[in-house]
């Protein structure tokens, strides 16, 4: 290994391979995804070369050493990337890179792991996206699967990397969250039950501002799809609807929301799945679903929909509904501390999101929010906010937006620049019996290395008081 700068480094254990015929894969990013592509395509014999711009952690160089891929990182060297026959980047990488430029200018593939992993695998893929509730309705759906006794791998956002999975234990199922931005290199994939949740405007700052440039990139679970194959979705999502209306799918249509026009609806006591023939239709009264608050009776009808289309029982859908114990930083209770509660909801990296967990709030709330702003219109939340909270907590590096925002309301608000002040003004804010709720409707990277490193160090401070 030889050092260039700083953390830069570049690992050749067979030089010999860039000379010969092989197929050329690139990868750009070498996290969990971009890790598992490298090993995939260098267990189909390809050529393999790895770049992050970044610091490759010491799990990942390990796993690429193990294997004999090449690797660079701290840098991008143009001539061992230009070169590639195909380029396999990380969905956090914007095409708009200069680097990509110049890749897309001569030509080269520019495709996502999720794309070529599934060139490998004849596996059933269920996909979820949407821009709120995909991590719980994910995990839920692999519950049941799992439950079911079904050989399923968890993969995509959540999970180990598809392409990894796809190389070394092969599943036959697949339950994977797919992100906007992992959909927007997916060409030829197809999803044979795709779920779509929801859409409001998320990531619009990697869309231009463009909302419907963003619609369009969710609309991308439906790619390829036909008749044979499912689209489960939320029937009173207005955009969701439109866009049905304009592009016709060609999935059989599986609608789930509140009325028995759709194929899983509540009655106002129970939730009822009726999605399969073979099925008699699934009752389940709402108090026993473990997932509470609205939203999470929509993402329980979703996957018990897709479970019902794989022909897993119901006694087996009901179950896990009854059981399943939710996913981290998603309104996870912290602790009570003076008779307040604490609930992490570090996940809500979005307006809807917020508004989802404010929706279920039942007590008087103390909302922290803040961090680094996609072009958010935070008027969503208002009236939430105006009848829930009493007050807010901004922080964040520059909570300039958030102080325009709500300052005209009257509200009290402070305003906070660390994790340690926010938990503190929280503290000396909340009363007896109130809810102090971290939400945060914005993503992590201002302070924190990801939301569930926010999350995480929201729980110890709670902790510490």
């Amino acid at each position: 290994m030889h050092c260039y700068a700083d953390f830069s480094s570049i690992y050749y254990p067979n030089i010999e391979n860039t000379l010969t015929m092989k197929k050329r894969i690139v990868i750009l990013g070498a996290g969990e995804s971009g890790t598992g592509a490298a090993i995939l395509a260098k267990v189909k014999g390809m050529d393999v070369f790895v770049s992050d711009s970044g610091e490759i952690s010491a799990v990942y160089q390990a796993l690429l050493n193990q294997h004999g891929i090449a690797w660079e990182s701290g840098t991008h060297t143009e001539s061992l990337i230009l070169n590639a026959d195909e380029v396999i980047k990380s969905p956090g990488i914007p095409l708009t890179t200069p680097l990509l430029q110049k890749l897309i200018a001569q030509g080269t593939p520019i495709i996502s792991e999720i794309e070529f992993a599934a060139r490998y695998t004849d596996a059933k893929m269920i996909c979820i996206t949407g821009s709120n509730g995909k991590t719980t309705t994910t995990s839920l759906l692999f519950d049941m699967l799992r439950r079911a006794g079904l050989n399923v791998g968890l993969a995509g956002n959540i999970g180990n990397s598809l392409a990894l999975q796809v190389a070394k234990e092969d599943h036959a199922y697949y339950v994977i969250e797919l992100s906007s931005f992992q959909l927007d290199n997916c060409y030829d994939f197809k999803a044979d039950i795709a779920i779509l949740l929801n859409i409001t405007p998320d990531h619009l700052d990697r869309y231009n501002h463009q909302f419907q440039n963003y619609i369009d990139a969710k609309f991308r679970i439906t790619r390829n799809q036909t008749a044979s194959d499912a689209f489960i979705y939320w029937s009173e999502d207005p955009v969701i609807n439109r866009e049905i209306q304009r592009i016709h799918p060609q999935a059989t249509l599986y609608p789930f929301g509140s009325n028995e026009q759709n194929v899983a609806y509540t009655d106002g006591t129970q939730l009822v799945v009726d999605a399969h023939p073979s099925h008699k239709p699934l009752y389940v009264p709402l108090s026993d679903l473990s997932l509470k608050g609205k939203h999470n009776q929509y993402n329980s009808m979703a996957a018990g929909i897709a479970a019902q289309i794989l022909h897993i029982h119901n006694d087996v859908i009901r179950e896990s509904l009854q059981q399943f114990a939710g996913v981290d930083h998603r309104l996870q209770y912290v602790a009570t501390v003076r008779g307040v509660r604490y609930i992490n909801d570090s996940k809500a990296t979005n307006v809807n999101s917020c508004w989802y967990a404010l929706e279920s709030m039942t007590t008087p709330t103390v909302l922290i929010l803040g961090g680094k702003d996609k072009g958010n219109d935070y008027s969503e939340i208002d009236q939430l906010v105006k009848t829930k909270c009493h007050t807010l907590i901004f922080m964040g590096k520059d909570n300039s937006k958030l102080i325009q925002h709500f300052e005209p309301m009257g509200m009290k608000y402070i305003s906070t620049n660390t994790l340690a002040d926010a938990v503190q003004a929280a503290y000396q804010s909340a009363q007896s019996g109130d809810t102090v709720l971290l939400s945060p409707c914005c993503a992590s990277f201002d302070l924190f290395n990801s939301y569930e490193d926010r999350g995480q160090q929201f729980m110890d401070a709670v902790r510490q008081l």
